[in-house]
């Protein structure tokens, strides 16, 4: 049989079948289902785990339920020590992050420049990052104190060594090309430096730093694990000394939501600084 062949300008039957004004595409119900997968798996997790608390197989003090968390949690906010506990943490999270996140894209823009610097200082921060933050967190505690200012240099060699990779990696990879473009218009290093390597290495720093900023609540709870009088990590000591296990997961959890708030900032000021790339 012949194939027959539509006419032009005659109307062609739908691919698929009518869909109803006012009603969504398919594309936009997958996304709104996509945007519901989250909650749906963490009321799982949050069903399981009372479950397993009311199942009888472990004792209230190792397997808390979770209404007995959330009235401890309460009592931490009504009486205000929570507040106070996190105010402490928060501090040294964000000293520490400044504080390594400016000394990481100080040395890193140097090594990307300087070949010289490079073989001179990759050796010794690599051998840096492979001794672990617990490990030395004792001696920082004995040269620098109990106070603030070692929570905050543990936070800052946590952070420090993501955000120097990150920006070494964001400045070499600039294209030679546009760095020839930049010599021939004569511009200054300066220039270069906000008109060139600033934008290009931008959405590799930002990646840097939403890395950076989970991992700057790390280093403050390894801190205070050390030595503390205060800070949710002094918490979760308590609680842990006292077998008070509705604190601790209290705490953790608080930590957890600080973390959570801290990389949603970063990538608030990833979609802000680069809205430029999607209006291009």
């Amino acid at each position: 049989m012949a194939q027959e062949t539509p006419t032009p300008g005659a109307e062609q039957p739908p691919l698929s079948g009518p869909v109803a004004p006012g009603w969504p595409a398919p594309r936009l119900r997958g996304t709104r289902r996509h945007v519901l997968l989250a909650p749906a798996f963490g009321a799982l997790l949050l069903i399981g785990w009372w479950l397993l608390a009311e199942s009888g197989r472990y004792a209230p003090f190792i397997v808390p339920s979770p209404e007995s968390v959330a009235a401890r949690w309460w009592r931490l906010v009504e009486d205000g020590s929570l507040l106070r506990h996190m105010l402490v943490t928060l501090r040294e999270v964000l000293s520490g992050l400044v504080i390594g996140v400016a000394a990481a894209f100080s040395l890193g823009y140097l090594i990307a420049k300087s070949r010289i610097a490079a073989y001179a200082l990759t050796p010794y921060l690599v051998a840096l990052q492979a001794v672990p933050i617990v490990a030395i967190a004792p001696l920082l505690i004995i040269w620098f104190g109990a106070g603030i200012a070692s929570k905050v240099i543990i936070c800052a060699l946590l952070v420090f060594f993501p955000m120097l990779v990150n920006t070494v990696l964001g400045v070499r990879n600039i294209s030679p090309d546009l760095r020839d473009l930049m010599r021939s218009l004569e511009a200054t290093p300066l220039q270069t430096f906000w008109h060139l390597e600033m934008p290009a290495a931008l959405p590799i720093l930002l990646g840097g730093l939403k890395v950076s900023a989970t991992l700057s609540v790390i280093g403050a709870v390894v801190g205070e694990f050390v030595s503390a009088s205060a800070g949710l990590g002094y918490l979760i000591n308590f609680g842990r000394g006292t077998y008070d296990t509705p604190l601790v997961i209290a705490a953790v959890f608080t930590l957890t939501a600080l973390a959570l708030l801290l990389y949603g900032v970063a990538a608030w000021l990833e979609s802000v600084l680069l809205d430029w790339q999607d209006a291009a």
